[in-house]
């Protein structure tokens, strides 16, 4: 069984605060749906217990006040509490055995938890999600049925009943629990949006219109002028095409997205990118470490080449894996320099790209020759959500 759902973005949102509140009102309301019971019945319980029924109608009030009261904080509700409240509530229902009588059960009397126990199986439902309601709900139904000692059809409902209920209430919770995790994504885009645009402001305000202006003076001049004139030119335009370009979606590691999403912002001036006509679908983590590979093999053509190197990158989706391959025009890399730069403590190829492919269980193919460019190939095999 899982933990706690409630210590999830949910509850920390206040999502599932109202079916707690929810639950203690019901556990309230059939307490005193007991009582009346209780009251009305007593005369007709087994006469050499009936007395204990009061005692024990004593204790479901007292476990409903301290329950209301433990829910309330999130930081309780754990398993002790959880697990506790399950064998209080199948102790009050087994005294009915002796309470109520058998001859009594058996009549159609109601248990002294009639109702009430269905309280900690929602209570497991919303901390559990469906699993543990419907686990709670098999109890709770087994012990109800072990007490009434008949299966008729109405023995059965009630079980019944306790089954969907808890299904019910545990679909409810996981959808509060997604709802809140694409509000929180949503946000945090939001506002990484609201950031870039004013990134995007203070840019156009003074970077772009000083590289445009070295790019105007310089136009016309020969020599050093004319290709420092060049280069402004082009990191104009890759500075303004990144901010501009749209905001690349929040990364959902249980769905799959399209990679293309996240590789499309690496497009410049310097840097082509191919890709089939379709979306390549990958699940959001493997989607994330692959452009990250593929950010720390172009951070390498920054480091390594001269500016305005051409780089390509090119994406083939087969039926068993996605290729990506990331190849420049520069001045390639000596066989024993990968080697030499891992021995130096230079982890760029060997951790930024190797080792996030290689725990998506993918390989990384490097080929590269002095004077002939270098191309990275990053295989990654499919593999379905976890």
């Amino acid at each position: 069984m899982v933990g706690p759902m409630t210590n999830s973005g949910a509850d920390a949102g206040g999502l599932q605060a109202p079916l707690w509140r929810a639950i203690a009102v019901y556990r309230i309301a059939a307490l005193v749906y007991v009582a009346v019971l209780v009251v009305r019945n007593v005369s007709n319980y087994d006469e050499r217990w009936a007395v204990l029924a009061w005692p024990v109608l004593a204790v479901t009030a007292g476990w409903t006040v301290f329950t209301t009261y433990a829910y309330a904080d999130p930081a309780r509700r754990r398993a002790p509490l959880l697990v506790a409240d399950l064998l209080v509530t199948m102790a009050v229902m087994a005294s009915s055995v002796w309470i109520v009588g058998r001859y009594g059960l058996e009549h159609g009397k109601p248990t002294l938890a009639v109702a009430w126990h269905v309280a900690p199986v929602i209570c497991w439902a919303v901390a559990w999600g469906r699993r543990g309601g419907v686990i709670a709900a098999l109890i709770m139904g087994a012990t109800d049925l072990v007490v009434r000692a008949h299966y008729d059809q109405a023995a059965f409902t009630g079980t019944v009943l306790m089954l969907m209920a808890a299904f019910a209430v545990g679909s409810l919770v996981r959808l509060a629990v997604v709802s809140q995790e694409r509000l929180q994504r949503a946000i945090e885009l939001e506002a990484a949006t609201r950031e870039r645009e004013r990134l995007a402001r203070d840019i156009h305000d003074s970077v772009l219109q000083v590289l445009a202006l070295v790019k105007r003076r310089g136009a016309g001049l020969d020599g050093e002028a004319g290709e420092l004139a060049r280069l402004a030119g082009e990191q104009e335009a890759a500075l303004r095409a990144l901010v501009t370009s749209p905001t690349a979606p929040a990364v959902d590691d249980h769905a799959e997205i399209d990679l293309m999403t996240l590789l499309g912002p690496y497009a410049s001036t310097t840097v082509s990118v191919a890709a089939p006509a379709d979306a390549v679908r990958l699940p959001g983590h493997t989607a994330r470490e692959v452009a990250a590979a593929v950010a720390a093999a172009l951070d390498n053509v920054t480091r390594h080449c001269e500016p305005g190197t051409k780089v390509w990158i090119l994406v083939e989706d087969e039926p068993g894996e996605v290729l990506v391959s990331v190849r420049d025009e520069g001045p390639g890399i000596a066989p024993e320099r990968l080697a030499e730069a891992a021995a130096q403590g230079r982890l760029g190829v060997a951790q930024s790209i190797r080792g996030r492919i290689a725990d998506l269980d993918g390989s990384v193919t490097i080929t590269a020759a002095p004077g002939q460019g270098t191309e990275v190939e990053l295989a990654v095999p499919r593999k379905p959500i976890s």
